[in-house]
């Protein structure tokens, strides 16, 4: 018997080896697999589309770039900085360049690489908890992960998988939802849950400006704020542990990114107001070097004295940071106020499509849009597309291609009818 193998196979492994690599926190490696992939997917042409938005962080680099001659920076910092600066970009070009043709299955592509990350990850926890009886929240998260912005980005698609043209079967259906959901849930993610929620709401159509949305939006509102009260309102311990842990990061989330006074003697007040104190040092810092690194930055290799040693996710004591929590934060070092406007546009690029009649493009213009919403809290939080372990920009690239195929599938058939019909 003779066994057919996609042609789209090889093109399927990459994406989810492309994925895969970000969880291993080796951005060495992160960054020689996607570089890698980029040389021998490499296409003839790209799309106006992402030609756009890539140029937005295109041109950060190139602030930061300049920015670096006039500023007597560590050679390995700035070395450094370049690949942390294009990390976006590479992610955009893998994403585009892994979605060959229509044929790839995009939606069941992420579906099927989210499910595996999720076996990977409860498999994870598991064994910590019978091998090791690790039970604590905070011991698990190291173990096994603190967020993953991708399982919930399958989650998403499975859930509404018939809006998306997909076709599963009820049993398949449970599975997957079932494994997703229990993954993405035990990363106890704040960002992740946000993440959902903004999703969801976006599927649905209650983003979307109408009667019906913003009543809905409105009560949705109404019940965040009645619950964060109750929940601020409690008497919970930063060392509790299970549920007592999630509740507290959620009572001190809406703080901790907006003090504009830390205490660093305090070791509570440090530590649960870290971004805050990154960004009040950053801020300092380059109003004192002047205008110029204000509007321009401080360039490739710029680094922020924190004043004192702190503990990095990797184990390590650092006492200059050179990237930090927040991507506004780490952009204004580089690429001054000038980078951060570049930023802002990314985000404002992403979040306006273009209309369509075409139902699939629809789906895909809403969750682009929800990722644009969703990296304003991610560039907040979490370093946006600059995270080491992000991989948005990988989606975003095999969105935006994806979109192009159906369109031009779409004006192919169209023009196809108009001579059937003329003769």
């Amino acid at each position: 018997m003779r066994i057919k193998i996609s042609k789209n196979l090889p093109y399927q492994i990459l994406f989810g080896l492309c994925i895969g690599v970000t969880y291993l926190n080796i951005y060495e490696l992160n960054f020689a697999v996607w570089v890698f992939t980029i040389a021998i997917t490499f296409k003839k042409s790209y799309s106006i589309d992402l030609l756009k938005y890539t140029s937005f962080f295109v041109a950060i680099f190139i602030i930061a770039f300049i920015a670096t001659f006039f500023y007597d920076n560590s050679f390995y910092e700035s070395i450094r900085d370049v690949t942390y600066l294009i990390k976006p970009i590479l992610g955009l070009l893998v994403g585009y360049q892994l979605c060959r043709n229509y044929d790839i299955k995009p939606f069941e592509t992420i579906i099927y690489t989210g499910v595996a990350i999720a076996i990977i990850h409860l498999s994870i926890l598991m064994h910590s908890v019978v091998i090791y009886r690790i039970v604590n929240i905070h011991a698990l998260r190291m173990r096994g992960g603190y967020f993953s912005d991708f399982e919930v980005f399958s989650l998403i698609l499975i859930m509404f998988y018939k809006q998306l043209g997909l076709v599963f079967s009820t049993r398949q259906f449970w599975i997957i939802i079932a494994i997703l959901a229990l993954s993405s849930f035990m990363y106890l993610s704040r960002t992740n849950f946000i993440q959902f929620v903004i999703f969801y709401l976006a599927m649905k159509g209650f983003l979307s400006l109408n009667k019906k949305s913003i009543v809905i939006f409105s009560l949705f509102t109404a019940f965040l704020l009645i619950g964060y009260s109750v929940i601020y309102n409690m008497n919970l311990s930063r060392n509790g542990k299970g549920m007592e842990a999630l509740l507290f990061k959620i009572k001190n989330a809406p703080i901790e990114p907006f003090k504009t006074k830390v205490d660093p003697n305090d070791w509570a007040d440090f530590n649960d107001n870290y971004r805050s104190y990154e960004t009040i040092r950053t801020v300092k810092q380059v109003a004192n070097t002047g205008t110029q690194a204000i509007i321009f930055g401080k360039g490739l290799g710029a680094t922020v004295n924190m004043g004192r040693e702190v503990r990095t996710n990797e184990g390590t004591f650092v006492r200059k940071q050179a990237i930090l929590h927040n991507a506004n934060s780490t952009v204004f070092l580089k690429a001054g106020l000038v980078g951060v406007f570049f930023l802002i546009l990314s985000v404002v690029y992403l979040c306006r499509q273009k209309k369509s009649n075409i139902p699939i493009v629809q789906q895909i213009n809403v969750l682009l849009f929800s990722t644009g919403i969703f990296l304003i809290v991610a560039n907040w939080v979490l370093l946006g597309l600059y995270l080491k372990l992000d991989n948005k920009s990988i989606l975003i690239g095999f969105l935006m291609c994806y979109r192009e195929l159906i369109i031009k599938r779409s004006n192919q058939e169209l023009k196809l009818n108009k001579v059937n019909h003329a003769t």
